[in-house]
């Protein structure tokens, strides 16, 4: 008789439970911004690279000192490599996440920020030409930047920044590349 009650239970538990974690995600869905990023670099040994992104504020933020406070962003990366030095492999595609935090100003019509990140990167190839390699085709990815956050809703952002991609010594050999990157994003 008590495993009956109990099962007759569970369909109303667990739909009570599912209309309570719908109505959370969707209050939460409307305070968080998402934007499109645009990203062009320019790496060691001759690799260019472009990245499309996809961006999520949740709207976490925390420890406001004198009109600036550090917020957290997740960021999504579809990129391209391509190189001119070597003939095998000079196309690279890439998907990356990174979790950056921002430390940025509260108010003002353009806002600064400092941001850094690390994340994941998978490639197509591990080679990026017939004499450099980064080892493996999954890599960890580390960013670090300045940027501005402008418009009348604060819905664009350009920024200057430092990426280091590596296996991080999970194989040899593990060279890594740097890139000089430029980018700009639309929030919607």
């Amino acid at each position: 008789m008590k495993n009956i009650s109990r099962n007759r239970c569970a369909p109303v538990c667990c739909a009570g439970a599912t209309a309570v974690l719908l109505a959370s995600v969707a209050s939460a869905a409307r305070a968080d911004t998402f934007g499109a990023q645009l990203t062009g670099g320019i790496g060691e040994h001759g690799v260019k690279q472009v990245d499309v992104g996809f961006m999520w504020d949740p709207g976490i933020q925390w420890w406001y000192v004198r009109g600036w406070h550090f917020s957290l962003v997740g960021e999504a990366h579809v990129g391209y490599w391509h190189t001119n030095q070597g003939p095998s492999n000079n196309n690279v595609f890439g998907l990356g996440v990174t979790p950056i935090v921002r430390f940025i100003q509260d108010t003002g019509e353009i806002r600064p920020y400092i941001e850094v990140g690390a994340g994941v990167r998978g490639l197509t190839h591990a080679n990026i030409n017939e004499n450099y390699s980064l080892g493996t085709a999954f890599g960890f990815t580390l960013v670090g930047g300045v940027g501005l956050q402008f418009g009348s809703r604060q819905q664009y952002q350009v920024g200057l920044r430092y990426q280091h991609t590596s296996n991080g010594g999970i194989k040899e050999p593990n060279p890594g590349i740097d890139f000089t990157q430029l980018y700009v994003q639309y929030n919607f």
